[in-house]
């Protein structure tokens, strides 16, 4: 077997690219998308989309970025990733290999949730997974294994027995003890932000995303939102807990972080991926944020790595 790399051509695509607003297709005749792909993939990417998703990896290791935050997973990893949450899986592979049928992944609107929820009121115990969703939850013990297998039966079944076992899978899920539960991103939302704060969140992050590499202003994320720059700060700071510009530094050092944990590059060359024209500035910011010189973050073993890479986001579920 090869040595195990980051092939040049991957790593410049992770430092190139923004987090890519996904485009999940809706056929008609079905109410949520099941599907299974390879690894690598055009669509295994950063990226985010309006649906929930639960993520099966079914083989590999390697490492995943839920919002603000980077973990490992294996085989048997099973994760919940709430709407507009950018994630990303990267597999350890030699180069050249090819992982088939790595993911297994259901797809759903929040909507077509809570108008299953209107038709069936049995299924309101389901909906806590909503907010869950919205800062990611990694399951496991017997909750993983169980939701697994409920997984590839969504995918082996069709018609009213698919309906069932995608019930049972989100029965499993929000029933999981907490001990089998990761939540993984820090939360944007608080609980009574009200339409403005959505927006202005929904705007701002967005914006920032797709432009994390280049220069960002809050006049252009107020106009994205229909909001004068006043009343978009006021709205941004109630909803997210931070201003627009601690938003905007603690996602490049988020992303920071995905890049040192993930390629070899070098500190200069991720410095600038992440927006930071100046590299003492970023070694300066990265520190404040994490504690350590991105040096010594790259450096340390990933169990030993602060538990929480951003430090202060407000941690109050999406209402």
């Amino acid at each position: 077997m090869g040595e195990i790399l980051q092939p040049e051509n991957r790593v410049r695509t992770v430092l190139d690219r923004p987090a890519i607003r996904e485009l999940v297709p809706h056929y008609d005749g079905e109410s949520f998308r099941w599907m299974q792909h390879d690894y690598p993939c055009d669509i295994a990417r950063w990226n985010y989309h309006p649906e929930i998703e639960i993520h099966l990896i079914r083989r590999s290791v390697g490492s995943y970025i839920i919002g603000d935050q980077i973990g490992a997973f294996g085989p048997g990893h099973v994760a919940i990733v709430g709407s507009g949450l950018p994630h990303d899986w990267m597999s350890d592979l030699v180069d050249g290999e090819i992982v088939r049928d790595r993911d297994a992944v259901i797809q759903f609107t929040p909507e077509w949730l809570e108008r299953s929820i209107a038709a069936m009121p049995e299924l309101a115990a389901v909906r806590p997974l909503i907010s869950d969703s919205s800062r990611g939850v990694v399951y496991s013990g017997q909750t993983a294994k169980a939701a697994a297998e409920e997984i590839e039966a969504v995918g082996a079944t069709a018609g009213a027995l698919r309906i069932a076992h995608l019930l049972q899978l989100l029965y499993i899920l929000q029933s999981a003890p907490e001990q089998h539960r990761l939540y993984v991103a820090s939360a944007l939302y608080s609980s009574d932000v009200g339409s403005e704060g959505k927006a202005a969140v929904d705007a701002g992050l967005t914006y920032v995303l797709e432009n994390l590499s280049g220069h960002i202003r809050m006049s252009e994320a107020a106009r994205l939102a229909f909001m004068s720059e006043p009343s978009f700060s006021k709205y941004f700071r109630k909803a997210s807990g931070m201003t627009f510009s601690d938003m905007v530094k603690r996602l490049r050092i988020a992303n920071a972080c995905r890049l040192l944990d993930q390629t070899d590059s070098s500190v200069s060359a991720i410095s600038s991926a992440v927006g930071y024209r100046n590299l003492a500035n970023f070694n300066r910011q990265f520190r404040a944020e994490t504690g350590l010189t991105p040096s010594r973050f790259r450096a340390m073993d990933a169990a030993m790595r602060p538990a929480t890479p951003l430090r202060g986001l407000k941690l109050t579920a999406k209402g």
